[in-house]
């Protein structure tokens, strides 16, 4: 038996493959009943995956596919490695900071390898070994259980070590950015996670590629008044640099 959550993004993938579902046919697949399917379309509708159609639904937006950590690597590398090293000039010596999981937060960690007197907890298995041997930063590592496809350490005991911490920055990676729905990942225990370095950090700032904007996966990590800066590359549209422009959040661009 799948919980919600699961069972929301397998129908969203059912969605990805196919462009429409029928209410009878999930009832079916997944042993539950009419009202809760019903139930999840509409939560996936509130999110704009999703419209409403007679007995059923029909996909709205793409959600951005899942790769693995190697492949997502591999992904508009060269506008990365510039984000990661403008992200890098934005970290002063003395700073305590956390790097989120992820591809262009590892292009951050790349960039800090040199640097003086900073504190980086991280729940990313592959920044944590970037960072293991730099002689002027201090690694915390959380706890938790690693989801192998993204190199992340996750769920309760990962939250609970953020707990007992105050950062002065967080640097956070994204699988979607969408001006309404704010900022999103695939993971329910990622959504979750990240939020609680959110809550933890006084300063929130984005890194993602201009190809996250305009994109939602399944779970919201935090709607965008609670980011400060974003950091992307050139291919950012007109739409979304007056869009950040007018939600007062800080926009810089790595050329």
């Amino acid at each position: 038996m799948r919980n919600t959550s699961q069972r929301r993004e397998a129908i969203l993938q059912i969605l990805a493959r196919q462009g429409s579902v029928q209410v009878t046919d999930m009832v079916e697949q997944f042993g539950v009943s009419a009202v809760t399917i019903r139930s999840d379309l509409t939560a996936l509708e509130s999110q704009g995956l999703v419209t409403r159609s007679h007995g059923g639904a029909l996909l709205a937006r793409t959600p951005p596919p899942e790769h693995s950590i190697r492949q997502k690597d591999a992904i508009n590398h060269e506008q990365k490695e510039r984000i990661g090293a403008l992200a890098a000039s934005l970290v002063q010596p003395g700073d305590n900071i956390v790097i989120d999981s992820g591809t262009t937060t590892i292009s951050l960690a790349r960039h800090l390898r040199n640097a003086d007197s900073v504190t980086v907890a991280t729940n990313g298995l592959n920044i944590a070994w970037e960072l293991q041997d730099a002689p002027g930063v201090d690694l915390i590592l959380t706890g938790g259980l690693l989801h192998k496809k993204s190199l992340s350490i996750q769920g309760s005991q990962a939250e609970s070590c953020l707990q007992a911490y105050s950062f002065d920055k967080l640097f956070l990676g994204v699988d979607g950015f969408d001006l309404q729905f704010g900022v999103t990942t695939h993971h329910e225990a990622e959504a979750s996670l990240n939020h609680k370095m959110v809550e933890r950090s006084r300063k929130v700032i984005v890194l993602t590629d201009a190809s996250k904007f305009g994109r939602v996966s399944l779970h919201r990590i935090v709607q965008l008044d609670r980011v400060h800066t974003v950091i992307t590359d050139a291919a950012i549209s007109p739409e979304y640099r007056e869009g950040l422009q007018r939600l007062g959040i800080e926009l810089l661009i790595a050329e």
